[in-house]
């Protein structure tokens, strides 16, 4: 067990690494808000989510964990996310009060490397590629992450447009030809699979040229997006244009906010190529505001590549968004 935790690795004296558990939870996000609130500005971290991550769903493609000082107090955590086949996520979380804070991370960073090869090689795959999504003002962490072999290599601008109740029936119709619809749902509550399968095959076409493009794999794709707990069938929109599958959105629910009321999160919007310039995209995103409004949520957030060539952030900006705060994507490429 010690070799698989990797107490093996360069930890200060009395310190050791174990799994997360359940009764964690508060100090784990104690971590995640501490980041949050000192990069990001004041705003809740979902408990749920977190717990999730820990012993839910979530935690079933996660491998993490906590390292723990001589007091056993929870000093930092490291999560990896095998979420495809040849993409791997990891997520450092460590107490910047720690006097070997540096240290510590490149121990993490190389514990998360480790991880990350040998669920690589449990995939039968011969590389992956590791993704970290620091907040763009965390210099110390993008430091972490350049001592540990990772580059910066795209900018991200998370955004949030509020909603109002009166937008539940006032917002402009879809252009003639476009239809934009919920995803049919069968009488005991489940989704209709070939749906979902158009839903999967309009953004993996959608998003063949974008930045990092890769395919992943319906089960996979299906798989992650119910482990959130903000996860909801009704949030997912197909839209056609002359009877022809043309795009897709996938929200999920937000947590009720400073005004006791819920939102929403756009995980995906795509449109595909033979589509663009129908006014689909703005289509899907009415469709996203005017139910939030008509569900009494007050907002809708999203994130959107800043260096896309095709000038998203411009479109979300016209339609009301503003940027909330900044995240980077930093990447290195390990062989197994």
């Amino acid at each position: 067990m010690n070799d698989t935790l990797g107490n093996h690795l360069d930890l200060p004296a009395g310190w050791s690494l174990r799994p997360a558990e359940p009764t964690d939870l508060d100090s784990l996000v104690a971590l995640r808000t501490a980041d949050r609130t000192r990069f990001a500005g004041p705003g809740p971290v979902d408990p749920e989510r977190v717990e999730n991550e820990i012993v839910g769903l979530a935690s079933w493609t996660r491998q993490q964990v906590v390292a723990v000082d001589e007091e056993k107090a929870i000093r930092a955590w490291a999560s990896v996310h095998d979420r495809a086949a040849g993409r791997t996520m990891v997520h450092l979380y460590v107490d910047r009060t720690v006097p070997a804070a540096a240290d510590l991370a490149a121990t993490l960073y190389g514990w998360m490397r480790e991880r990350a090869r040998v669920i690589a090689r449990m995939r039968g795959q011969h590389e992956t590629q590791l993704d970290a999504s620091p907040f763009a003002e965390d210099a110390e962490q993008r430091g972490w992450l350049a001592d540990a072999g990772y580059r910066k290599v795209r900018t991200w601008l998370q955004m949030t447009r509020p909603v109002t109740s009166e937008e539940a029936t006032s917002l402009p119709q879809p252009r003639p030809g476009v239809v934009v619809r919920p995803v049919d749902i069968h009488p005991n509550g489940l989704p209709v699979a070939s749906d979902l399968r158009t839903v999967h095959r309009m953004l993996e076409e959608s998003f063949a040229d974008h930045f990092n493009s890769y395919r992943e794999s319906f089960p996979e794709f299906v798989t992650r997006l119910r482990e959130e707990p903000g996860h909801r069938w009704d949030h997912w929109r197909l839209a056609t244009v002359d009877g022809e599958a043309a795009g897709a959105l996938i929200a999920s629910a937000l947590k009720a906010g400073a005004s006791g009321a819920e939102g929403a999160y756009v995980e995906y919007i795509g449109v595909s190529r033979s589509a663009r310039g129908r006014g689909v995209a703005k289509a899907l995103l009415h469709s996203v505001i005017e139910g939030t409004a008509a569900r009494g949520g007050d907002r809708v957030g999203l994130e959107v590549d800043a260096d896309s060539p095709t000038g998203a952030d411009g479109l979300y900006t016209s339609m009301g968004w503003r940027t909330d705060y900044v995240t980077e994507s930093w990447h290195q490429d390990i062989t197994v």
